[in-house]
C-alpha cells in the first residue's frame, strides 16, 4: 500500500472551524480515542485528569508566539509588503515569509512603522521565503511588540480581541511563529490540580516555523519535505521523563510539537531521553515507530495535513478518520481555537501497513536511522 495525501482527507463543514477561543479554556470538549481498539468517548477537557496517574509526566511546549506579522512598505515603490517572521538565523537575521514575494529581491528594503524598523533582503528562498536583516534602535523584541501583530492561521478570519488567548498560560521562550494550540486548553489552576495529584510536568521548547504554514502539495507523502524547526530539552526536564519511563509511568505529550521533539530525541538516542537541542525535520506518518510517547493531547487538524498523518501514525488511519467523522457529526470545534482529543496508547500497529510502508517511514527520517540508509 502506498499512502497518498488523499488518504488523509475528510469532509469538514466550514462552520466547524473555530474562529474565536472559547471563553473558559477548560470548557472545551474532549474526544478520547483508544488507539489499539479505535473506541472513542465524548467528554470535556478536565477529563484529562482521569487519564493521568501519580508519576506520569505531562510534557508541555513552552514556546512563546512572537507578534511576528509585520506590515511595511517599500520606499522605492510605496508598495505594501507583509512579512512573517519564522526563525531567527543569527543576530538580526531572520527567515521570513513575504507577501507579495514575486518582486522582493536581494537588496530590497522594507520599512515598518515610522521608520523605527527596517529590513533588507539578503537571500531569496523558495515558497515566498526570504532571509532578511533588521535594522533598528533599542531592543528588537520591544520594537516588535510595538509594531507586530499576532500571526493567526489563515483559516481564522475573526480579529482576536485578546492576543494572550493565542498564547499558552505557560509560554516562556520567545521565538514561535504559531502557538502550540493543544496547550491553549490548560489553566494554571488545572495544572496545579494535576501536580497535586502527583503528575509531573516537564517542559521543552520547539519554536513552530514554516512547516505550520506549508501545505502538503504532493500526492505521494514520501515526497513531502518537512521544514526544520528549533528544539531544546534541558537536563532537568529530560531527567523527569527518564525517571518516569524507568518506573513504568506514562509519557503524555501535549501537542504535536511536543511529540516531534520527544520522538526526535528518543529516536536519536535509541529510546533514551537526554538533554539535547538542535533542528528537526522529523516527519511522523504511518509506518513510524514511536520511541517515547505513550499518550497525547492534540486538537483536530486540517484534512491532508502532516498533523493528521502524525495522529494516524499513532492510532491508525481508519481509527482516526472514524473519530474525526464522529467529531464532525457531533459538531466539535476544529483547528487552533477548537476542541481537543486525548489519544491513549500503547502504540497501535496498523495491520494495513506493509513492510514497504515501514521502510518508507524510516527513509523519510533517515537522519534518525543512519544505519538503515
Amino acid at each position: 500500500m502506498t499512502l497518498t495525501t488523499n488518504d488523509f482527507d475528510f469532509d469538514l463543514p466550514e462552520e466547524l472551524i473555530a474562529q474565536v477561543p472559547i471563553e473558559d479554556r477548560l470548557a472545551s470538549r474532549l474526544l478520547k480515542l483508544d488507539a489499539p481498539t479505535g473506541e472513542f468517548t465524548d467528554g470535556h477537557f478536565p477529563d484529562v485528569a482521569s487519564e493521568l496517574n501519580a508519576g506520569d509526566v505531562l510534557v508541555l511546549n513552552n514556546t512563546r508566539v512572537l507578534p511576528a506579522r509585520l506590515h511595511g512598505v517599500r520606499p522605492d515603490t510605496g508598495g505594501h509588503v507583509e512579512v512573517l517572521l519564522l526563525n531567527n538565523i543569527s543576530g538580526d537575521k531572520w527567515e521570513t515569509l513575504v507577501k507579495p514575494a514575486r518582486r522582493i529581491y536581494v537588496g530590497t528594503e522594507i520599512v515598518f512603522g515610522d521608520g523605527q524598523l527596517k529590513a533588507v533582503v539578503t537571500e531569496v528562498l523558495e515558497h515566498g521565503g526570504r532571509i532578511v536583516e533588521f535594522h533598528y534602535d533599542g531592543i528588537f523584541l520591544e520594537v516588535l511588540e510595538a509594531l507586530g501583530e499576532m500571526p493567526l492561521p489563515p483559516y481564522i478570519k475573526e480579529k482576536l480581541d485578546d492576543p494572550d488567548r493565542y498564547q499558552t498560560v505557560y509560554a516562556k521562550e520567545n521565538g514561535s511563529a504559531a502557538a502550540p494550540t493543544a496547550g491553549l486548553h490548560f489553566t494554571q489552576e488545572f495544572m496545579a490540580e494535576l501536580a497535586e495529584k502527583g503528575v509531573e510536568i516537564a517542559y521543552l521548547t520547539l519554536h513552530v516555523g514554516l512547516g505550520t504554514f506549508r501545505p502538503v502539495s504532493v500526492n505521494d507523502i514520501d515526497e513531502h519535505k518537512m521544514h526544520s524547526e528549533f528544539y531544546r530539552l534541558d537536563e532537568e526536564n529530560a531527567a523527569k521523563i527518564r525517571t518516569a519511563k524507568a518506573n513504568g509511568n506514562k509519557i503524555v505529550a501535549v501537542g504535536t510539537t511536543s511529540i516531534r521533539t520527544l520522538e526526535t530525541i528518543g529516536t536519536k538516542f535509541k529510546g533514551d531521553i537526554q538533554s539535547d537541542s538542535g533542528w528537526t525535520d522529523i516527519f511522523i506518518a504511518p509506518g513510524y515507530t514511536f520511541t517515547v510517547v505513550d499518550a497525547f493531547i492534540t486538537n483536530f487538524h486540517l484534512p491532508k495535513s502532516t498533523l493528521i498523518m502524525l495522529v494516524s501514525a499513532f492510532a491508525g488511519r481508519d481509527h482516526v478518520l472514524a473519530a474525526y467523522q464522529h467529531a464532525v457529526e457531533e459538531k466539535y470545534r476544529f483547528f487552533s481555537f477548537g476542541d481537543a482529543m486525548f489519544l491513549r496508547g500503547p502504540q497501535f500497529n496498523d495491520p494495513t501497513l506493509t513492510d514497504e510502508d515501514i521502510a518508507a517511514a524510516k527513509h523519510r527520517n533517515r537522519q534518525f536511522f543512519p544505519e538503515e540508509g
